[in-house]
């Protein structure tokens, strides 16, 4: 029996649908349709690069110096990015998850967050997956399960492509009104206009080589209540619409630049965030979760 990197790998299909989640991180490996690939993921045997597909919770992106002040305690997380002195994308990301309910076309993992220096809480956080008419659709909650309240982010990182080599050739729409100017640390240092800069997506454009590592927020949501952000082929000939509901207020957009050569700007990090970098400090955007309560974050893929 083989054993992979990110371990058990979880196959599902709906018509002309394909996705593998995987056990290690509780992710999302591989996503396409019709037999073009819709997520720019990663092969069975690799290991995660640039937190390709993981689900980043108890928060997202980026604590300052890893420290924050909670309840009167003075908590000190582990520096999981040294050379910035911060701490990243939570607890989640290479711990096991098991499957507790699953089907041809959907699955839902869960894991658990103990108790542990930094973060002295119990947090239940499952990762929902589903296959259906409209494509892809995700939902990532985080439940209370301690008796005392916590703080919780949540975020996940897939990678887009509209099928082009770089996604220098892919034209990009972010309907979002406002950016998070960020410091060398990536720590947000104010909140701007898009409106004359490098960072307005709004009416689509070919992204070129516009280097993007951006936090956007205030953002504009359909009828339906969700946000759309397209990645499509100049001539407008197909393309995916990632969309986020309940729980996502903010979105980092990256387009790879600081990865590996032969992953640079292969694929479009498109990522809901429930709060911004440094929320355990600023508090902007941070959820508080009482002993049984819960937070849900909703996004999905449709490929046209």
């Amino acid at each position: 029996m083989t054993t992979y990197p990110t371990g058990e790998q979880i196959e599902l299909v709906q018509g002309d649908q394909s996705a593998v989640v995987v056990q290690v991180g509780g992710g999302l490996r591989m996503y396409g349709v019709a037999g073009r690939a819709v997520v720019d993921g990663f092969d069975v045997s690799a290991r995660v690069d640039g937190g390709r597909g993981q689900v980043l919770a108890p928060w997202p992106n980026r604590v300052r110096d890893g420290r924050y002040r909670w309840a009167g305690q003075d908590l000190q997380l582990a520096l999981s990015e040294a050379a910035s002195h911060n701490a990243i994308h939570g607890l989640v990301r290479w711990s096991e998850w098991s499957v507790v309910e699953r089907s041809a076309s959907a699955v839902t993992l869960a894991t658990r967050v103990w108790p542990q220096p930094g973060y002295p809480f119990l947090l239940d956080v499952t990762a929902a997956y589903v296959l259906g008419a409209e494509g892809l659709s995700v939902a990532l909650t985080g439940r209370n399960a301690g008796e005392e309240a916590l703080p919780y982010g949540v975020a996940q990182h897939p990678y887009l492509t509209a099928g082009t080599e770089l996604v220098d050739d892919s034209v990009l729409t972010v309907p979002a009104s406002s950016w998070l100017r960020t410091d060398d640390r990536g720590l947000p240092v104010s909140t701007e206009p898009v409106a004359g800069t490098p960072w307005d997506f709004r009416a689509g454009r070919q992204v070129g080589d516009t280097v993007l590592d951006t936090p956007f927020t205030e953002l504009d949501r359909d009828g339906d209540g969700r946000v759309v952000v397209r990645l499509a082929l100049v001539d407008g000939t197909h393309g995916v619409d990632f969309w986020c509901g309940n729980g996502a207020d903010y979105l980092q957009v990256f387009s790879g630049d600081t990865l590996a050569p032969e992953r640079r700007r292969r694929g479009l990090a498109v990522e809901p965030m429930s709060c911004p970098a440094d929320a355990f400090n600023s508090g902007e955007g941070l959820v508080t979760l009482e002993p049984g309560q819960e937070h849900t974050l909703e996004w999905g893929l449709h490929a046209w």
